[in-house]
């Protein structure tokens, strides 16, 4: 199979990012975990440049078990 590209523009170039992986746990943040607190971890993120890419909800079934793991990405300079 033959694939054809054309070259890259300037603006087409590929970016270079950075990933910042965080684990929210219930018990860590004084029990249940609030839109509020949620809302407070992406503002202080979104400040320092970083984009949330991911939301992922796991545990449940006991209580404290709730882990919510966000994975935040910012282009590198």
């Amino acid at each position: 199979m033959v694939v054809l590209a054309r070259p890259m523009q300037d603006e087409q170039m590929a970016s270079t990012y950075e990933y910042r992986a965080l684990e929210l746990r219930e018990k860590y943040t004084g029990g249940r975990l609030s839109g509020e607190q949620l809302e407070k971890v992406l503002n202080e993120h979104a400040a320092q440049g970083w984009q949330l890419k991911f939301l992922t909800r796991a545990g449940g079934g006991g209580l404290n078990n709730l882990r919510i793991f966000l994975t935040f990405e910012r282009q590198v300079d």
